[in-house]
């Protein structure tokens, strides 16, 4: 009886802490979306445009998880919003699709164990690695044309913060700015030879990209084992 007993509390030990370390999260991302490169204002976090998206967690420690992501937004810039007078005297303006998959690891400053009761809350941070498709641009006399579809890498930053508002909702606002890996989102470098005339602003710097908002996410997952006294 004694060995049974033994067993039956290393059996639950282990299907408490497998529990724990693999609780479920999915949900929604709203908010906006802003660009910073070569045309229009250079403020890194002005959101003009509508972002949205679904995202999946697997939380595997109350520290860290595993994030899954699809956002997509459009993202636009006019020079005649910025300060710098070349600009806004120069008048561009564009407009890109933006649609994203990204793999990543959400770390949490505090623990935010969804297996216990009471109200959480832990600032956050997230990197890892962005696919994303846009639209290849060149601006001719003024105008914005598009040539076909590219797709590229993106390495995001994401800083945000959580809380549950229920046993299984969590809500959480974060700013992420995602770093290229082509500086043609506005279509100041296209790569073709027979557009190089038309390049125009710094080709030394990537484009970014910002996405600004909310999630709101339900969790699933088993609860802990309880052993028998």
């Amino acid at each position: 009886m004694k060995m049974k007993k033994i067993l039956s509390i290393l059996v639950c030990l282990f299907l408490g802490v497998n529990s724990q370390a693999q609780i479920h999260e999915i949900g929604v991302f709203l908010g906006g979306s802003n660009y910073i490169g070569d045309i229009g204002n250079t403020t890194y976090i002005a959101p003009n445009e509508l972002a949205f998206g679904i995202l999946y967690k697997w939380n595997r420690s109350p520290r860290h998880a595993w994030r899954i992501s699809y956002m997509q937004s459009t993202i636009s810039a006019d020079d005649l919003d910025s300060k710098e007078p070349g600009r806004s005297l120069r008048g561009y303006h564009f407009e890109n699709s933006i649609k994203e998959l990204s793999l990543g690891l959400e770390f949490n400053f505090f623990d935010f164990n969804l297996h216990t009761f009471g109200q959480k809350i832990t600032p956050y941070v997230s990197s890892g690695v962005n696919f994303f498709s846009y639209e290849d641009l060149y601006i001719e006399l003024g105008e914005t044309k598009k040539n076909n579809n590219k797709n590229s890498i993106a390495i995001p930053m994401i800083v945000g913060i959580k809380t549950n508002i229920s046993r299984s909702l969590v809500l959480g606002a974060e700013v992420g700015a995602r770093y290229t890996f082509t500086d043609n989102l506005d279509g100041s470098n296209p790569k073709q030879e027979s557009f190089s005339a038309l390049r125009f602003g710094n080709l030394n710097n990537n484009d970014w990209y910002v996405f600004s908002g909310l999630t709101l996410t339900y969790t699933f997952g088993e609860k802990p084992c309880y052993c028998p006294q």
